[in-house]
């Protein structure tokens, strides 16, 4: 029997040879770790400027608007009403005494025809009492002349007193916007009347004080699209005159009034211009954009780069800031380079 197992043990021992070496065969072969690739760190990108000598100045620019010199607010200045009609518009040329606004009479135009009829024959009464030669119906008739005279004068002056009439020569610039029926206050400004021949320009600010730093004299270039003018500050908040009209405070404080030696022909009220005031101005002085100069915590500093990538922060004073740039006036050289923002 053990003649016969030695054949079996030799098949299985080669059988299971072979299993093992064809099940290894089946298995993927271990890969190699991959090495990280090498990276080259970035190089940061710095946007800068280079320290120069150059001309700066603190500017005042805006948009102007022609105005007139002389000109009326025209106002009921006794008592108010409803309005009838609004008589004139914005554009309107008027003369002195031209009916601008009527108010609701309330039946005084009757009123007024009856009193010019009293009038009338009070004047009848008079004739005839001369003509009959009697002294004392005469006296009476005067008496009564005089009363009916002196009811028709105030009774005039009550209807007057409903239309507004224009104070002077000009051109209508403001009419306020009403319906007929509405309430008119009295000293309520219904019509604004201006002398187109007397004309300054007039800038007007958000806040007044952008403009605080002008003084009445100042130099300003006016501009009318190709015609430039050079003209001169005449009134600044600080030097308006003095008036209870509200509206007029607001906008005095508000504006500056530049004289030019003559307008375009073409110019007229309303019209743009153009207008550039010079605060302050230097020559060949440092100067560095605005964006160059950092503050934090009470600190005004520059960055500079030196040695190609090496930043640098250094404190620096300022002196005049223009629109773009700004004066440097200690801290830097000419020549530094300086990192923007």
């Amino acid at each position: 029997m053990s003649h016969k197992l030695k054949p079996i043990l030799g098949w299985s021992f080669a059988l299971l040879l072979g299993a093992s070496l064809t099940g290894c065969s089946l298995l993927p072969a271990e890969e190699n770790a991959l090495k990280p690739p090498l990276v080259k760190p970035a190089q940061e990108n710095y946007r800068t400027v280079t320290v120069e000598k150059g001309t700066i100045s603190q500017e005042i620019k805006g948009n102007g608007s022609l105005e007139s010199t002389e000109w009326e607010m025209a106002q009921f200045t006794g008592q108010g009403g409803r309005l009838a009609k609004m008589l004139v518009t914005a554009g309107d040329t008027v003369k002195k005494g031209d009916v601008l606004v009527q108010l609701n009479v309330d039946g005084l135009d009757i009123q007024l025809k009856e009193q010019q009829l009293g009038v009338a024959r009070a004047k009848l009464a008079l004739k005839q009492a001369k003509g009959a030669g009697d002294a004392d119906a005469v006296n009476i008739a005067q008496l009564q002349l005089d009363i009916e005279n002196l009811k028709l004068e105030r009774l005039m002056t009550t209807f007057n007193s409903k239309q507004l009439v224009a104070g002077m020569n000009g051109q209508v610039t403001f009419v306020e916007d009403l319906k007929e029926g509405d309430f008119v206050e009295p000293y309520q400004t219904l019509v604004t009347i201006s002398d187109p021949s007397k004309l300054r320009v007039a800038l007007r600010v958000e806040n007044s004080a952008e403009i605080s730093g002008v003084d009445v004299g100042f130099p300003a270039l006016v501009t009318f699209g190709q015609s430039e003018l050079e003209g001169k500050v005449v009134q600044t908040p600080s030097s308006a005159p003095a008036t209870m009209n509200e509206q007029l405070q607001e906008r005095y404080s508000k504006t500056l009034y530049i004289e030019v030696p003559k307008v375009p022909a073409d110019a007229e009220i309303g019209s743009f211009a153009d207008v550039k005031i010079i605060l302050q101005k230097r020559e060949d002085v440092l100067t560095i954009p605005r964006s160059g100069v950092r503050s934090f915590l009470g600190r005004t500093f520059v960055r500079t780069l030196e040695d190609g990538n090496k930043v640098r922060e250094i404190d620096v004073e300022t002196g005049i800031k223009g629109s773009t740039d700004i004066e440097i006036t200690k801290g830097l050289e000419e020549g530094a380079v300086v990192v923007l923002q």
